[in-house]
């Protein structure tokens, strides 16, 4: 299994870890994130994209290892020798339980094949009904059902066809708002769901004026690939969550702060509550 401190290795230039350092001439790093676009469409053109079998294979395949208890725990496809919780997404999945009565049903929008179900399971195993709904791209939905669905953990292809069959009173939205064309657009429709408590996680927030559009290389030993993501304003993108309150805030657990065309950056999580709600 990989540590996580090599996988962050791999990903992120030297200069970044432990702060800044000056340096000397560098080779330019193979891995992270590169770029500043003008559009989506310019950023993806130069991208092999996230919709690959190979992607789903690797994820499927080591998540079955959690399952089976051959492994810890997995996180974006890598296996880890001990389980890195989101301390924040914890305590609002653990404070939306209490708040209604020992039941928790998560829409995990972006969930992948049930990764922060895996995560959490242990933390969650006292509360009174735990319903896990993950809404992703039909051939991990496929895949979903076939190898890992069970009384828990539901997948779904759409929005629509998961609000029929539950009552989500948690939207989580960890690691995915980076990776949507248009997120604003995404985020007016998940708020008119009206979900009681929204958390965001592991999203990413540039120290500028204006969105970044960058292109994110994935280290080989995860897997080839790489896809446009955006690094947000944070004000611009707390402002698109209208008529909900902000709860807290929190630092990601694994993904480090960079320096980012010459700019700041900070991944963070939010947990955030409906005004009326």
């Amino acid at each position: 299994m990989m540590k996580a401190k090599q996988i962050l290795k791999s990903f992120i230039p030297p200069i970044f870890f432990g702060g800044i350092r000056k340096f000397k001439t560098q080779k330019v790093p193979a891995f992270g994130w590169f770029g500043n676009y003008a559009t989506w469409k310019e950023a993806k053109s130069n991208c092999t994209g996230y919709d690959s079998t190979i992607i789903l294979e690797k994820c499927k395949n080591s998540l079955l290892k959690v399952k089976n208890g051959e492994a810890v725990y997995e996180r974006d496809s890598v296996l880890f020798d001990k389980i890195q919780y989101s301390w924040g997404l914890l305590a609002g999945l653990q404070k939306a339980a209490l708040e209604n009565d020992g039941n928790l049903c998560v829409l995990d929008f972006g969930g992948s094949l049930g990764s922060t179900y895996y995560q959490n399971k242990e933390f969650l195993s006292s509360v009174k009904n735990v319903t896990w709904c993950i809404i992703e791209q039909a051939h991990f939905v496929d895949c979903g059902k076939q190898n890992f669905e069970n009384e828990q953990l539901k997948f779904y292809h759409t929005i629509e066809e998961c609000m029929e069959k539950q009552k989500p009173n948690v939207l989580l939205l960890s690691s995915v708002l980076q990776y949507l064309e248009k997120p604003e657009e995404w985020i007016s429709k998940l708020i008119t769901l009206k979900i009681s408590t929204i958390i965001i996680d592991r999203t990413p927030f540039v120290n500028s004026f204006k969105n970044i559009i960058t292109i994110q290389k994935v280290p080989s030993v995860i897997y080839e690939a790489s896809y446009p993501c955006w690094f947000f304003n944070e004000e611009y993108l707390k402002k698109l969550f209208k008529n909900y309150m902000l709860i807290g805030d929190f630092e990601s657990f694994c993904d480090p702060d960079i320096i980012l065309n010459g700019n700041y950056t900070t991944w963070k999580g939010y947990q955030l509550k409906l005004a009326d709600g």
